[in-house]
């Protein structure tokens, strides 16, 4: 897990937010891969960007809104495994632990391109 500095991304990337995620929620510019798509949708979940997480749903699965618990706080990313989702694929998984204050949550998200984009489809909840 890289340590994160106050510069760094939430995503635990080392590059600062507005360099790696924040141009991604922005619309500047779209994750390449399914991998740097969940990396900017945990950024979103930290930041409570409920906006960027339902455009980057896929339309079959998309809830109608995203809640947020105002008593969680995101501590830190970890991408344990990735299985496609390059620039050459149109599906792909990423097996992740994202910690929270008190605990994590271990998943298996699944991706799909959709209109050449990636957009998160589901998830399988691990341990």
């Amino acid at each position: 897990m890289v340590a994160m500095t106050t510069r760094s991304c939430p995503c635990g990337l080392p590059e600062p937010y507005e360099a790696c995620c924040g141009r991604f929620h922005s619309g500047a510019a779209a994750a390449p891969t399914a991998e740097r798509l969940m990396r900017s949708r945990y950024c979103a979940f930290v930041r409570r960007d409920g906006a960027y997480l339902l455009r980057t749903w896929h339309p079959g699965t998309r809830p109608e809104r995203v809640d947020f618990d105002p008593g969680m706080r995101w501590t830190g990313l970890e991408i344990l495994d990735t299985d496609g989702g390059s620039a050459f694929h149109s599906t792909g998984t990423v097996t992740f632990r994202a910690s929270y204050r008190g605990g994590s949550l271990h998943e298996r998200s699944r991706f799909e391109r959709v209109d050449g984009a990636w957009v998160y489809v589901d998830g399988e909840f691990l341990e």
